[in-house]
């Protein structure tokens, strides 16, 4: 019996110990940073392209958060909500992602960078902004969290 029981938890260590299936094999960290920085410039390619109000729609995930100037921040529905409020028809809002990291696990990460808010009467708004992004089961990934900072001047 003991004998048994030695070789049968030897089977399971050494099919532990194997090689990960190709699928489970995790990307370099760099990968995965540059993967995500690549979803945020799409998001940002779909605001230019769809306006603001139907970009930040497609890339919310159902829990998201909205963090924004003087007010409480805005979950879930109250953000969906926020935005489906949002006037988008004299602005044009882009972005370009300066960097960002993804967890070990590969499903949550976040960006950074710079956004421009164009405005109808010429006016250009320029501040920085962080996005937290959570890996939707399809693939897919999402924000969880969106914030921003007005008031940045030119570059130095």
């Amino acid at each position: 019996m003991r004998l048994l029981i030695l070789s049968v938890a030897s089977l399971l260590l050494f099919a532990a110990c194997g090689e990960p299936p190709e699928d489970k094999v995790a990307e370099s960290p760099e990968t995965n940073e540059l993967e995500l920085q690549a979803v945020d410039a799409s998001f940002s390619a779909y605001s230019k392209e769809h306006g603001l109000r139907k970009a930040f729609l497609e890339y919310i995930d159902e829990d998201g958060v909205m963090m924004r100037d003087n007010a409480y921040p805005f979950k879930g529905a109250s953000a969906i909500r926020l935005i489906s409020a949002m006037d988008d028809k004299s602005v044009r809002m882009t972005w370009e992602p300066r960097g960002g990291d993804i967890a070990a696990s590969g499903d949550l990460g976040y960006t950074y960078g710079i956004y421009e808010m164009h405005y109808a009467d010429k006016q250009v708004e320029r501040g920085t902004y962080v996005t937290i992004w959570k890996k939707q089961p399809d693939g897919s990934w999402k924000f969880v969290l969106d914030s921003g900072n007005q008031g940045l001047g030119d570059e130095p």
